[in-house]
């Protein structure tokens, strides 16, 4: 049997619709030709890549999917989230969930509130609520040397800059600070700084997967889209498209980076040795993304999840049936077409 090819995996936050990671990385977790062999992960992301790393270094590949079941069903709350799943045929249409809750008079309530009171309002009563979560980690595992390399992005709240943690650096703090929401939650403090939301620096931040040991392909699962066909012009559409475009203006950035680099190699103006080819794959789903909002992302539902890691799952075997031959040989992502 031919050795799995390796791949790196870059997964970008997005609240809730992280459930189409999950989806993706349980059909990913199926195909023995594939290895994983680094990770970076932000906000959602960085949940998913924990639970991801810690199923594999406790147990393999069906340990791993089992991790991140557990992830998604904490986060929903229900114990058996099979129950969305017979639910799903007889509920609404993903963009008429995603509308409903959207016009809902709780959460305009709740958005409106956000942009007028602050989390440092709360006082003692304030608590993190993703605190509860993060703390379940098995931390020996998330941050172990066996398994996957495994980063994760923070914004520095003073600097501006991205901080990338890794291996005893990722905590619960760490986790939290990635998904650090500043209209939501308070900054992070670690070792005296104050963190926020990786999302705004890094979406995922590739940087750290470029090294010489790790392979040249990082696969991104995207999960904001990067094109919408139709202008927006509600207060709502257009709130969550300039979400959206915040949310994936440093992924272009370093894919700009990476074509330039490309380029400089194909055009032997440096030696192939002095930088790294790296070769660039998406999984995406924008039509179903296209369909969904900022109220989404923040109101997690049992059956828009379901339906999220489902999409993700036939994601996940359409880059298998295209492009698992193109590993190791050639970019799937076409950045000459997005950037030359």
């Amino acid at each position: 049997m031919a050795k799995p090819k390796r791949i790196n995996i870059a997964l970008q936050g997005g609240g809730a619709h992280g459930a189409f990671t999950w989806g993706v990385l349980d059909r990913l977790l199926d195909c023995d030709e594939i290895e994983i062999a680094g990770i970076s992960g932000t906000s959602a992301g960085a949940l998913n890549g924990a639970a991801l790393k810690a199923g594999l270094v406790a147990g393999g590949r069906e340990a791993a999917r089992d991790n991140l079941r557990w992830l998604w069903s904490e986060v929903v709350g229900l114990r058996d989230l099979k129950i969305a799943r017979w639910i799903s045929p007889f509920a609404p249409e993903t963009e008429v969930i995603s509308r409903a809750i959207q016009y809902s008079p709780a959460y305009a309530f709740s958005d409106y509130v956000s942009r007028v009171t602050s989390p440092y309002s709360f006082g003692p009563f304030y608590r993190n609520p993703l605190e509860r979560l993060v703390e379940k980690f098995h931390y020996d595992e998330v941050c172990g040397a066996e398994g996957p390399e495994f980063y994760v992005g923070a914004t520095n709240v003073r600097s501006g800059k991205i901080r990338i943690f890794t291996g005893a650096e990722i905590t619960p703090d760490a986790l939290m600070a990635s998904a650090c929401l500043p209209s939501l939650f308070k900054a992070v403090e670690i070792d005296g700084e104050a963190y926020w939301d990786g999302g705004y620096t890094g979406n995922p931040a590739l940087f750290p997967l470029f090294e010489p040991h790790l392979p040249a392909d990082i696969v991104i699962v995207n999960i904001n889209p990067l094109y919408r066909a139709d202008l927006p012009i509600t207060p709502q559409e257009i709130q969550n498209r300039i979400n959206e475009i915040s949310f994936n203006s440093s992924l272009l950035r370093e894919l700009r980076a990476i074509r330039f680099v490309q380029r400089l190699i194909e055009e032997n103006k440096v030696q192939p040795e002095a930088m790294s080819y790296v070769l660039v794959h998406m999984i995406a789903d924008d039509d179903l993304m296209g369909d969904l909002s900022v109220a989404t992302k923040l109101t997690p539902t049992a059956i828009v999840v379901d339906r999220l890691f489902e999409a993700g799952r036939h994601a996940g075997q359409r880059f298998l049936d295209s492009h698992l031959g193109d590993i190791g040989k050639r970019s799937s992502l076409d950045l000459k077409a997005m950037y030359d």
